[in-house]
């Protein structure tokens, strides 16, 4: 339905919602409530990143690259999301020429293929530095930071797609924000399952290789000789922290993504001539980018708690632990001094 019986531009699309249920679910609270808890769980990361004995690592230059990319699209979309909320989600008021829709579309699909992407950069530099550590005698963090530029560019280059004809971005259910249109026509269902592919190719490489660095890890830690020759600790904590990322960015985005591709690919169409989705869809589409949204919130928790020095703190009986890890017995006299 369209307010006013006006004629919807470019990104409208005719939505299942009334102006009962458009008042009912217009507070702008929640959405503002949820923002601010990603954005102060980002920040604390950053400080802690910020004070890590090996700032400029490849890693932790990756993983800072990660948690400014979450912060980032937080306060972008969710300033975007709380405002529509507060505008009681008639879209069309506040932004006819659907410019404001077409950036945060843009946003939508940037800050969400970035975490994926940096991800699997994550496991390709643990990877190498766990299985080849001769191979990378150069790595830097100014090379990490180049990295991190050269998927913000991927990531935004995807994004720019349907500006320049491939797919287009519409208003989505309950109108507070923009995404890719799922719909039949050749470049939006073409611009979803690249959209879906990239993603889900993220998931499965950071696993594959995620995978093989473990494995390697194990291996290190039963051959004594080997692992006489350094320590290792630093590396299972790292590794550590990159499951945690990875199996939230799975549980969070897999669903979404897995949907996006049903759905263009189904037969009928799911959404008809004029637009329309089903109710069901709407719904389901909503609740699956609300559970992708949480991985921006997750992402610098995993950092936070899984350190060796606060799973020191929680449970003491983890240093000794983490000194058989180190795979390199320290003297008795030494001690542990995590991060």
């Amino acid at each position: 339905m369209w307010p006013n019986g006006s004629s919807p531009g470019p990104c409208f699309r005719p939505m299942n919602i009334t102006l009962q249920e458009r008042r009912l679910i217009a507070s702008p609270w929640f959405a503002a409530s949820f923002c601010v808890l990603g954005l102060g769980s980002n920040l604390l990361a950053l400080s802690v990143l910020a004070r890590a004995p090996s700032p400029r690592s490849s890693f932790l230059t990756l993983l800072c690259g990660l948690v400014l990319t979450d912060f980032l699209g937080l306060l972008v979309t969710g300033a975007i999301v709380a405002s529509q909320h507060a505008a009681l989600l008639v879209w069309q008021a506040a932004d006819p020429g659907c410019r404001l829709c077409r950036f945060m579309g843009v946003a939508m699909v940037f800050f969400g293929l970035c975490p994926l992407l940096l991800g699997a950069a994550m496991a390709s530099e643990r990877y190498v530095g766990i299985t080849r550590p001769f191979w990378r005698p150069s790595a830097t963090w100014r090379r990490a930071w180049a990295t991190v530029g050269l998927v913000w560019l991927a990531a935004l280059a995807l994004g720019l797609l349907p500006l320049l004809g491939l797919g287009r971005y519409t208003v989505q259910y309950p109108g507070s924000w923009c995404f890719l249109t799922l719909g039949a026509r050749r470049g939006d269902a073409a611009f979803g399952l690249l959209f879906a592919l990239l993603g889900s190719v993220s998931v499965g490489l950071s696993f594959l290789l995620n995978t093989v660095s473990v494995v390697t890890l194990c291996r290190v830690y039963h051959d004594r000789e080997a692992g006489r020759q350094r320590p290792r600790d630093g590396e299972v904590e790292m590794m550590v922290q990159l499951v945690g990322i990875m199996v939230v960015a799975t549980v969070c985005w897999m669903p979404l993504l897995v949907f996006i591709a049903q759905t263009v690919l189904r037969t009928p169409p799911v959404m008809s001539p004029s637009g329309q989705l089903l109710r069901a869809t709407e719904h389901q589409l909503l609740i699956y980018l609300r559970v992708a949204t949480w991985n921006q919130i997750l992402d610098p928790w995993v950092y936070i708690l899984f350190r060796r020095s606060v799973l020191r703190r929680l449970h003491p009986r983890l240093s000794s632990r983490f000194q058989a890890l180190s795979l390199h017995p320290p003297p008795a006299e030494a001690t542990l001094n995590g991060p």
